[in-house]
């Protein structure tokens, strides 16, 4: 019998309590179990265990043996754990949640694919742009945007970058005047988003990168970025939008950015999922499908979705 085969066969005999119970465990004979474990103190020159008619017990030496053979055996199985996994077809349902307006333009159309290349995986796909603990509401993956994200047991994965526009309608620009300075705002209509940090507070950076805030104010907040988007087509204000929302837009000209040499560096957009000892082949072949689909830098411009319409004014 080899090493590991014994270091198992002894663990179970100590966690069991019993070599006839660990002989059930392991689906082998009571002499089986007997020999497994006399062999190896033959082979480590040591007594592990105390025998009587009623009970057995560790020796000093077992009880050290045995804290390492759990770990060796732990580890044995966790490997070829993980290889099953990778191995095995994913299956089930994967309960995902994303933003809203992300999860409409950019995962949905992922999603048909990921569905299409595992035809025995189910979805259940929760949109909203509130920020969720996969943990406590039992997500298997969540996508959240965001600057920084707070400290978690939580896996993260940087999926790509997020970057910002300040952008408005030519006719708006036309009639108000384009900003040249970030504080400029002050003086327009500008749409604000409520689930922002700090809605009523857009951050640039000066001439000299250092970080500026500056207060702006209008008409309309809202916790919708396609709404915030219609706004801003249709005339009725400045937005600070993602450009997964506005950038075909900007590439057609129904929008015009502004303040491009002002903006901070990109927040990111990210998938987090738990940290579970063994991942699941469902949860692995996800988060490695959507590295791969946004992983490698995303042109916002050509959305796989059509984007919603407004008449400029």
């Amino acid at each position: 019998m080899d090493r590991l085969t014994g270091m198992v066969v002894f663990a179970r005999v100590v966690e069991a309590q019993s070599f006839t119970a660990a002989a059930q465990l392991l689906g082998i004979s009571k002499s089986a179990v007997s020999k497994a474990v006399t062999a190896l103190e033959d082979r480590l020159g040591a007594r592990l265990l105390q025998r009587t008619t009623r009970r057995i017990a560790l020796t000093e030496v077992g009880l050290a043996f045995y804290e390492r053979c759990v770990r060796i055996v732990a580890e044995a199985e966790e490997a070829e754990q993980a290889v099953s996994h990778l191995q095995a077809a994913p299956r089930g349902t994967l309960k995902l949640n994303a933003p809203v307006t992300f999860g409409t333009l950019h995962l949905g159309p992922a999603l048909a694919d990921f569905m299409a290349r595992y035809p025995e995986l189910s979805i259940d796909l929760e949109l909203t742009d509130r920020f969720v603990d996969p943990l406590d509401e039992g997500y298997d993956v969540v996508i959240r945007i965001a600057e920084t994200l707070p400290d978690s047991s939580l896996i993260v994965r940087r999926l790509t970058d997020n970057p910002i526009a300040i952008c408005a309608s030519p006719a708006y620009w036309r009639e108000h005047g384009m900003p040249l300075r970030p504080d400029a705002l002050v003086q327009h209509r500008c749409i604000t988003h409520r689930y922002s940090p700090s809605p009523n507070e857009w951050r640039f950076l000066d001439r000299q990168h250092k970080r500026i805030a500056v207060k702006v104010g209008g008409r309309l907040q809202t916790n919708s970025g396609d709404i915030a988007l219609l706004m801003a087509l249709a005339g009725r204000g400045v937005a600070r939008l993602p450009r997964f929302i506005c950038g075909p837009h900007l590439a057609a000209g129904t929008l015009a950015p502004a303040l491009a040499e002002f903006m901070p560096p990109p927040s990111g957009i990210y998938a987090l999922y738990p940290h579970n000892r063994h991942l699941s082949a469902k949860v692995r072949a996800f988060v490695d499908f959507v590295v791969e689909r946004f992983g490698g830098g995303c042109d916002w411009d050509r959305p796989e979705q059509p984007v919603p319409q407004a008449r400029s004014a």
